[in-house]
C-alpha cells in the first residue's frame, strides 16, 4: 500500500543540534500529522507555494523554502521562523540545473532525506495566443514548469523511496497559450510517474487550482466576487501529504470554486 510523503524540510538549527531534531519534535508535537516528515516546496515565497510551506509546517512537517531571490527566501524564512514553524531556505531557479542541485544538497544537508516534493514554481513571460508565441518563450515556458518537476524529482528519488509524494500544480486561465499548454503536459506527467513510481512507493498527484486570489490571477483575470485563497490550496495537499491519502495516486483534483474556466 502506499505511504505518504510530504515536501519537507528541518529547521535552521546548528549542526550540533541536527541529530536530536526529530526526537525533540517527536516529543513536542506528537499529535501532528506530519511531525518528523520533510517537505520540500519550489516556489514558497508568496501566494499559494508560502500558504503551503506555512500549512505543512503547521502540521509537524520541516519545510525547505525555495525561490528565486534569496531577499524573498530570507524574509519567508524569518517570518515563518518568528511563529515557531521548522524551516529552512535557500535560492532556486527550478530551471536551472546548479540551483536545483544546491536545493537537493539543502535539503540533505539538513534533514538526510525528504518526504514530499511540492512543485509550485512555474513561469510565463508571454500573455498571447499558443501559435503567436516565439521559440524562446516556448522553450522558457516548457523547460522551468515542465522538465524542471521531472528532473529535481529525478535527483531526489534516491532519498524518497518508499516515503516520497510528488505533488504537482497546473493552473489554466484564458489568455495564456502556451503557459496552459505546458500545464496540461504536467496532468500526464502525474499520471505516467504515478504508474512509473508505485513500485517504489512513492505517490504522484496534482492540483488543478481554479482562480486563487495572488499575484498571478489579478494579471489574467477580471473577476473578483469567486476568487479562492491559497490557504483553499494548502490544505488539500497537507491531507495529500498525511497517512490518510495514502491510497491515493496519480489524481488530478481541481480546486476550483464557482471558477466558469475549469
Amino acid at each position: 500500500m502506499f505511504r505518504p510523503l510530504t515536501w519537507g524540510w528541518k529547521s535552521f538549527l546548528p549542526s550540533a543540534t541536527l541529530l536530536s531534531m526529530r526526537s525533540i519534535s517527536s516529543v513536542a508535537n506528537s499529535s501532528l500529522k506530519l511531525v518528523n516528515k520533510v517537505a520540500v516546496v519550489t516556489g514558497s515565497t508568496n501566494g499559494i507555494g508560502f500558504s503551503i510551506a506555512r500549512r505543512l509546517a503547521q502540521d509537524g512537517a520541516h519545510v525547505i523554502i525555495s525561490s528565486r531571490k534569496q531577499q524573498n527566501v530570507d524574509q519567508v524564512v524569518d517570518i515563518l521562523q518568528r511563529e515557531g514553524l521548522s524551516v529552512a531556505g535557500t535560492v532556486c531557479h527550478v530551471g536551472k540545473a546548479e540551483d536545483r542541485e544546491r536545493l537537493v544538497a539543502t535539503a540533505l544537508k539538513h534533514c538526510g532525506g525528504v518526504d514530499f516534493l511540492v512543485c509550485t514554481a512555474g513561469v510565463n513571460p508571454l500573455v498571447g495566443s499558443t501559435l503567436g508565441s516565439s521559440e524562446q518563450v516556448w522553450d522558457k515556458i516548457l523547460s522551468v514548469n515542465v522538465k524542471a518537476p521531472a528532473l529535481l524529482l529525478s535527483q531526489l528519488l534516491p532519498h524518497m523511496e518508499n516515503r516520497g509524494l510528488l505533488i504537482c500544480f497546473p493552473f489554466q486561465p484564458q489568455k495564456l497559450g502556451a503557459y496552459n499548454v505546458s500545464k496540461t503536459a504536467l496532468l500526464g506527467l502525474t499520471k505516467t510517474l504515478a504508474v512509473e513510481l508505485a513500485p517504489k512507493n512513492i505517490r504522484v498527484n496534482c492540483l488543478v487550482p481554479g482562480l486563487i486570489k495572488t499575484d498571478f490571477s489579478r494579471v489574467v483575470s477580471t473577476e473578483k466576487s469567486f476568487l479562492g485563497k491559497p490557504e483553499d490550496c494548502a490544505g488539500l495537499v497537507s491531507f495529500l501529504c498525511s497517512p490518510d491519502a495514502s491510497y491515493i495516486t496519480g489524481e488530478n483534483i481541481v480546486v476550483a470554486g464557482f471558477s466558469t474556466h475549469l
